[in-house]
């Protein structure tokens, strides 16, 4: 059994902000990777107006879990639920899927779809530049307030301009709908509030909170390979 992770908005190195799960799962037995997101720039094209977006994105996931026919639990993360969403589809071997903290679309739903009128303070859309990202200065407190100063620097480094159009696309199949599913309720997220999680949670057949913000994969490691291990 493998677990693929698959990171949230406006973040590069998937491998990094999965890595303190990834060294509790060995403990376990469980093996684990994290496909790069184009739409990210994690790829030969920039984000922008003409980059890479959702599309491109579940492409990329598709072909990770394609390469293997090992047991899989495929995680999305934020946006990554998005993208996992469809990227599973058809995809024999992924046997469970989990969300945290994320959004967890129908056929035709988009990130737009379930955004407030006004976009939130912590995030700063460019339409003209194509993009759109974290505002640095509200990053730690929003996202990662419950994570070791250390921590949030080098997440910090990671922050990215991601291809504005994700926010539009839809998906136009999911996976979760023939597949076990669990969601993870971040209840301490400033980013996602808690109350939204569990409106999406209810599409999920099995629930799980942690008293955790928007990163538990970060701030509490053990816990999140506990849950996998579990699924396994």
């Amino acid at each position: 059994m493998r677990v693929v992770f698959v990171h949230g908005a406006c973040v590069r190195d998937g491998q990094w902000w999965w890595h303190r799960t990834a060294e509790a799962l060995l403990k376990h037995g469980i093996g684990s990777v994290a496909p790069a997101l184009p739409s990210c720039g994690e790829g030969d094209q920039a984000a922008g107006a003409h980059g890479p977006g959702l599309t491109e994105d579940i492409a990329a996931v598709r072909s990770e879990l394609a390469g293997s026919d090992e047991p899989t639990v495929l995680v999305g993360h934020s946006y990554g639920g998005i993208v996992a969403s469809e990227a599973a589809v058809g995809v024999a071997s992924v046997h469970h899927m989990m969300f945290v903290s994320s959004y967890l679309p129908e056929p035709g739903e988009s990130l737009s779809t379930f955004g407030a009128p006004e976009p939130p303070p912590f995030l700063d859309f460019d339409p003209e530049g194509g993009t759109f990202g974290a505002v640095p200065e509200l990053f730690a407190e929003t996202f990662m307030q419950d994570c070791s100063p250390e921590l949030t620097r080098e997440g910090a480094t990671r922050l990215v301009r991601q291809t504005i159009a994700v926010t539009q696309q839809p998906v136009h199949q999911v996976a979760w709908h023939d597949r076990p599913t669990t969601y993870v309720v971040c209840a301490d997220d400033r980013g996602t509030p808690a109350a939204a999680q569990r409106e999406f949670s209810r599409r999920a057949g099995k629930v799980v909170q942690v008293q955790a913000g928007h990163h538990p994969f970060l701030s509490q490691p053990g816990t999140m390979a506990g849950i996998l291990a579990g699924l396994v």
